[in-house]
């Protein structure tokens, strides 16, 4: 019987030997979360010799940073000419060269830190699952090839290629995207991190802040951090330690399966070339070979508490639509986490008060994104001027009916599910090349 086990965790590098904190320290920084975020930031500030404690509540990458699919994209959800739009002349093309960088970011920290994470950068794909996609996909190559990035529209031939599937109408490929071992390379950043000289606590958990004087105190069950500087980088698993900012996100589960590794036959013809791929379903699918040869499928998850084999039943329908040539695979892990959606669909970087700060909000592009939010934190707190910095700083803006969302969210995921079953059921009705 199927049982929820982590790819990831079968295959990671091991992490660092860590304890909990069980006394009252000082530091000039304190972070909040040893994901991505907190550990790019805690890295970015070590390096320009500030002294930082790292809090986490649970253990490094047991939570989204060592769970989602391992794909760094560039980018956000928006196109680029919409985020000019956005944020006007000056901050507009900032903000786009900004997110376009992600990647440099993620893979000059993993070169320069040597960090061991199966690291590819070979581009990412995104498969068009209709003719009418398709031209979207178009538009925003054409922006994105206007601000000088490799990105090259593709055929239905050309996609099919690359996949190793027919199912698609086209698509796109942007060559700055890439992958890593997700877990590997979050306990790499925590090895840099302590390497530097940063202090790092786990199974220790914020539960209660207050400023005192100038300073915050940030109290954990068995000890406490006094700092001048509080970030907060806990994305999707924000609590209530800042209730309004909990309330600014929508946590929505995706959840994983991977296959027995391939047949040699079947690994030559399913991305050949090692992109990772995300189509363009209302629900979409995003998938990849891994380094043991695996198919890695993933897709939104259930809110409900459900058997393994009811939580992944369409992922095994997703990867024979996709890959027919897979029908009879056998799969051996199935995991999923929280992903951490705003409603603008934007990052989201807030002074909540002064010295203290939050970045998140990644919308399912976690790893290139958190990585690059890290560095902007740390640049603000080293001084950089807060119209200076490069992501656009937003007041809190809780969501109206918040604690209604997740029963939104559950009917949502069900009506786009119905749209792209419809979508599906359209495309095998009408002649090959009609829009859908």
């Amino acid at each position: 019987m199927a049982e929820l086990r982590s790819l990831w965790a079968t295959t990671a590098e091991p992490g660092p030997e860590l304890g909990q904190l069980t006394q009252s320290v000082r530091a000039h920084v304190v972070v909040v979360g040893a994901g991505y975020t907190g550990l790019s930031a805690a890295l970015h500030l070590s390096e320009a010799s500030r002294d930082v404690v790292v809090l986490e509540a649970a253990d490094v990458g047991e939570r989204a940073s060592g769970l989602n699919g391992g794909q760094v994209i560039p980018g956000v959800k928006h196109d680029p000419d919409t985020l000019e739009a956005m944020f006007g002349p000056d901050l507009g093309p900032r903000f786009v060269a900004t997110v376009a960088s992600g990647p440099d970011v993620v893979f000059d920290l993993i070169r320069r830190h040597q960090i061991a994470c199966a690291a590819t950068r070979t581009g990412w794909l995104q498969p068009a699952t209709s003719v009418a996609a398709l031209e979207a996909i178009g538009s925003r190559v054409e922006q994105w090839r206007r601000r000088g990035a490799d990105v090259e529209l593709l055929s239905a031939q050309q996609m099919a290629r690359l996949t190793g599937s027919q199912r698609y109408s086209g698509g796109w490929i942007d060559r700055r995207g890439g992958t890593v071992q997700p877990l590997s390379y979050v306990r790499g950043l925590a090895r840099s991190v302590l390497g530097l000289g940063a202090r790092l606590f786990v199974r220790s958990p914020a539960i209660h802040l207050e400023k005192q004087g100038k300073e915050w105190r940030v109290q954990t069950p068995s000890g406490s951090v006094t700092a001048e500087t509080v970030l907060l980088a806990t994305d999707a698993y924000t609590d209530r330690l800042v209730d309004p900012l909990r309330r600014t996100l929508i946590p929505v589960p995706s959840f994983q399966v991977a296959t027995e590794p391939l047949p040699d036959n079947l690994r030559r013809t399913i991305l050949p070339e090692g992109q990772s791929a995300s189509d363009t379903w209302h629900l979409l699918r995003y998938f990849r070979i891994d380094a043991t040869g695996r198919l890695v499928m993933g897709s939104r998850g259930t809110f409900a508490d459900v058997p393994v084999a009811v939580a992944a039943r369409h992922h095994y329908r997703a990867v024979c639509e996709i890959f027919p040539q897979l029908e009879s695979i056998r799969y051996d892990h199935h995991w999923g986490g929280l992903v951490a959606m705003t409603r603008d669909h934007l990052p989201h970087l807030h002074e909540i008060a002064p010295g203290l700060l939050a970045g998140l909000g990644y919308n399912g592009r976690g790893v290139a994104m958190a990585t690059l939010m890290g560095r902007v934190l740390a640049d603000w707190v080293l001084g950089r001027a807060r119209a200076q910095l490069d992501i656009p700083v937003t007041a809190l803006s809780p969501i109206p009916m918040h604690r209604f969302n997740q029963l939104g969210a559950r009917a949502a995921i069900q009506y786009l599910r119905a749209l792209d079953g419809l979508s599906r059921l359209r495309g095998r009705l009408l002649p090959a090349g009609s829009p859908t």
